[in-house]
């Protein structure tokens, strides 16, 4: 890929990061931390410790560097913040994660990336370590992890302090009902209409799923969503596919030989023909 067009492709992945408010993910340049980008061989990715761990409330800073061979290669990507993590160096930053070796795709995104380093703090993997020593500490000392982990969340992420007497034992009290003044339970008029509203739910899911199938003129919607994840729309991707001539394998997914999905990448980008007047055609809507 030219860096032309690579620098395309992270315009779009930027734009997502920028656009999308529920991931919590954020991009900004690694010189000035603004949110404008000018050098796209280097960003700081951030996002919050997610709820239920000992790094809820913590602010995490990434640093990001695009390498030469991006896409097809993943980004290198430390952590700035320091952080008590068994897949995380508490000295260096280092990660080991599958998603940013063995497992990276040039389908997968910064913004998948940085959500998978968010995931990665709910479920750790002591098994495959970064840093022995924290690995050690969560098989054996569970509850001193958890500790030593919260107080690096809020030293160095700036995480709220715990409050004395709370616990922190995320103990949920959604089983717990009210009682009327007669003795009824108030709790199953709430039951009753969280059971509509999850019937609705299904129905709407039922209905969107049906577009989408429609929508993927047979194709797989996992596979098609791969390339979705990277800015583009779902009529765009499958107009991409039907140029290089994929199969459809009955709407079965499979693994695509890397020399397609730099084919398909490479079409979305403009890199290959202008595209034929039906497929034009087709994306206008005509």
């Amino acid at each position: 890929m030219t860096a032309a067009n690579r620098n395309r492709r992270l315009q779009k992945e930027i734009q997502d990061i920028h656009k999308d408010t529920h991931s919590g993910i954020s991009l900004t340049s690694a010189k000035s931390n603004a949110p404008e980008i000018t050098d796209f061989t280097r960003f700081h990715g951030h996002f919050r410790g997610p709820p239920d761990t000992p790094y809820e409330g913590g602010f995490y800073t990434i640093d990001i560097h695009i390498t030469g061979e991006y896409p097809f290669k993943p980004p290198e990507m430390r952590f700035v913040t320091k952080i008590w993590h068994p897949n995380v160096s508490s000295q260096t930053g280092a990660i080991c994660l599958d998603t940013l070796g063995s497992a990276w795709s040039p389908v997968l995104t910064l913004k998948s990336a940085l959500i998978s380093l968010q995931s990665l703090l709910s479920s750790p993997e002591p098994k495959d370590p970064q840093d022995a020593e924290v690995a050690s500490m969560l098989l054996t000392r569970p509850e001193e992890f958890a500790h030593v982990a919260r107080q690096w969340a809020v030293r160095y992420a700036d995480a709220p302090k715990p409050t004395p007497g709370s616990g922190r034992t995320g103990a949920s009290t959604s089983g717990s009902s009210s009682t009327g003044a007669d003795g009824s339970g108030v709790g199953n008029d709430e039951a009753a209409l969280k059971e509509r509203r999850k019937a609705e739910d299904r129905e709407k899911k039922k209905l969107e799923e049906r577009k989408r199938r429609e929508a993927y003129h047979g194709y797989n919607a996992a596979m098609i969503e791969r390339f979705t994840g990277m800015g583009f729309q779902v009529e765009q991707v499958v107009a991409a596919f039907e140029y290089v001539e994929i199969d459809k394998a009955g709407g079965e997914e499979y693994e695509l030989e890397e020399e397609y999905i730099g084919d398909v990448t490479a079409r979305l980008f403009g890199e290959m023909l202008p595209l034929p007047d039906s497929t034009m055609s087709f994306l206008s809507g005509d």
